[in-house]
């Protein structure tokens, strides 16, 4: 699986809001209004992530924050699985 280009993964980005890349990797915190909603999304996570067998690196945080970062540590950069798991991640 190839890495992607900067120019690649902007256009790809156009579509899913409040993305960003960091340090090769695709990074967004999803806000809910309480723990149980924040722990429910991870779990959700966990399942789509198996789906696709990419698994991200997940961060519960302030009780009601959830920051995901997503990267293919094999490739050493963002792939096309990493924006497909994110879209996936926007659809839940």
């Amino acid at each position: 699986m190839a890495v992607l280009t900067e120019n690649e993964i902007q256009e790809r980005l156009k579509d899913l809001e409040g993305w960003k890349v960091e340090n090769n990797s695709l990074v967004k915190e999803f806000q809910f209004v309480d723990f149980y909603n924040a722990l429910s999304f991870v779990v959700k996570i966990g399942v789509e992530a198996e789906k696709l067998n990419h698994h991200p690196e997940i961060l519960i945080h302030s009780y009601n924050k959830v920051k995901v970062t997503i990267t293919t540590h094999d490739e050493g950069g963002i792939t096309e699985t990493d924006l497909r798991l994110a879209d996936r991640l926007e659809r839940i």
